[in-house]
């Protein structure tokens, strides 16, 4: 485990967070559940029936674990007029309501939407669609963000790049073809992520194939709109571009070829111009470096949810808790 997942897992730790575990009776889950109830790195909410969760983990060591079964629950009443006023406007019925509050997704949005608890973690049997759209529904986006988006914390141990080697790298995961304005809100979304979650001062550089008008397509047009109106929105945020790659984390070829940039050659937070780039570059990062990729972190929704990969081990479901706690306010 790098220093900064360790040190993510302490802040945890302090915050004493509530996080629903939506997928509460699938076996990773539950040992996930042991491991952070263990550790005290969270306070857990598992959703699902005590007693299907007792035959598919025989002596779970669940001490101190919530337990909530939809379809038992006394509250379930109260939950689903939760629901149903926040969707009404859009044509939910109360009947409607009273069935779709028993789905542990919607289940336990409307528990982080309530106040009853911090944040939510589902994905493991979950298609990202799924865990993504009652958040949309419920929890919306932050103030001020118009785009839920993602950003995988990248760490390479002994590299001169970013800070002390960390760096953010945005979107890889959600948003396929961004338009400047989704553009714009992905970096404003991944600095908080930078400063909150990696620890890092955010210096974000917007990637393209140009670098400050040496090329000219409406693709660069679209990077260099999204840097205006980051700085409308958000002027005190250190941002740049449109700026290639080499450009923004090489400090000779910044000088060279972005000249006076306050980011060029010293960006640690990197803005993809669309998924496929973005997925890429995370990848060979990751695989040809050998780098430690922290995520997909979801970022821009009100409060913390978080979706997992369905090949995710127990180990990747306590460390997404962990960040899910460090995100939430």
């Amino acid at each position: 485990m790098s220093k900064l997942m360790e040190g993510i897992k302490q802040k945890a730790k302090a915050a004493g967070k509530r996080i629903v575990l939506a997928e509460g009776e699938e076996e990773r889950t539950i040992r996930a559940a042991e491991i952070i109830a263990r550790e005290k790195i969270a306070k857990v909410i598992l959703i699902g029936d005590e007693k299907v969760i007792a035959a598919r983990v025989p002596g779970a060591k669940l001490a101190g674990v919530r337990i909530v079964n939809p379809k038992t629950t006394p509250d379930v009443k109260k939950y689903a007029g939760f629901l149903y006023e926040a969707r009404k406007s859009k044509g939910m019925t109360e009947e409607e309501a009273d069935k779709l509050i028993l789905n542990p997704l919607y289940f336990g949005v409307v528990l982080v939407q309530s106040g009853e608890a911090d944040g939510m973690v589902a994905g493991a049997i979950n298609a990202t669609g799924d865990v993504l759209k009652p958040a949309l529904q419920i929890i919306k986006t932050a103030p001020g963000i118009s785009t839920v988006s993602s950003c995988f914390i990248m760490i390479l141990e002994g590299s001169k790049y970013g800070t002390d080697g960390v760096m953010v790298y945005g979107d890889c995961a959600v948003n396929i073809n961004p338009d400047s304005k989704a553009l714009a809100a992905i970096a404003v979304s991944s600095a908080q992520s930078a400063k909150d979650i990696a620890g890092i001062d955010p210096t974000i550089a917007m990637l393209s194939f140009s670098t400050k008008g040496s090329a000219k397509h409406e693709y660069v047009d679209k990077v260099v709109e999204a840097v205006k109106i980051v700085g409308e929105l958000r002027p005190d945020l250190k941002i740049d571009g449109e700026l290639q790659a080499d450009a923004a984390i090489v400090e000779s070829v910044g000088r060279l070829k972005a000249p006076g940039s306050p980011v060029a050659g010293k960006a640690n937070v990197l803005i993809f111009p669309d998924l496929q780039s973005g997925n890429i570059a995370y990848k060979l990062v990751q695989r040809l470096a050998g780098a430690e990729a922290i995520g997909p972190i979801c970022q821009g929704f009100n409060k913390p949810v978080n979706d997992l990969s369905r090949g995710c081990s127990v180990d990747d479901i306590v460390s997404v808790v962990a960040i899910t706690a460090v995100q939430s306010k």
